[in-house]
């Protein structure tokens, strides 16, 4: 059998995802991948075996690049205020992407689907690493006095935010109530705590 064609799947993947930002996870079909990505219909089988599994592979490929976007910049020598102002730009460039919808879309598959769930669960246990990382250096720098660990922090700033982008997906600040702005402020709050 010959090897899978790398560019093969990467185009799908692209194909996929434009098809997922326009139509939705509800009408994501194999037959529009296939055809977004110009490639036969069996390809699409071939290299992710059904739906589900092409969806899993979208979220993994995007979060391991974002993953790795983020712990960069967090490894930098900068203020933390610096750091959530710069994740804020992050977060406008991820809700246009179509990766924080796409997200959510899986996470509420995930509700009624095991193995989505526990895809979903493994991204966001890595997320939560990396911020739970990030609130140990700051609470060596802080020395905050209530009593919270820093697995704490780092659930309650990632709950945050996902909770920001569900609400933004429904509709929120249409409605007048602010996200992204209320999420900058908090980082001048970290500036007053730093300064």
């Amino acid at each position: 059998m010959p090897a899978a064609d790398p560019m093969t799947r990467t185009n799908i993947l692209d194909g996929a995802v434009t098809v997922l930002q326009r139509d939705g996870l509800a009408d994501l079909s194999i037959r529009k991948v296939a055809s977004a990505a110009g490639v036969p219909l069996s390809q699409v089988h071939y290299h992710f075996g059904s739906k589900q599994g092409l969806v899993l592979a979208i979220l993994a490929r995007d979060s391991e690049r974002l993953l790795a976007r983020q712990t960069e910049m967090y490894s930098e020598h900068v203020p933390l205020w610096k750091q959530w102002e710069e994740a804020c730009d992050f977060y406008d460039d991820d809700l246009a992407s179509g990766y924080v919808r796409n997200l959510q879309e899986m996470i509420a598959a995930g509700w009624s689907d095991p193995e989505v769930a526990e895809a979903v669960r493994d991204l966001q246990l890595q997320w939560h690493e990396l911020l739970r990382g990030v609130a140990e250096r700051a609470e060596a720098r802080f020395r905050w006095t209530v009593d919270l660990s820093a697995s704490d922090v780092a659930t309650m700033v990632h709950m945050m935010w996902l909770g920001a982008e569900a609400m933004q997906l429904l509709g929120f600040e249409e409605a007048g109530i602010e996200l992204r702005p209320v999420l900058r402020r908090i980082g001048a709050m970290i500036r007053l705590l730093e300064e």
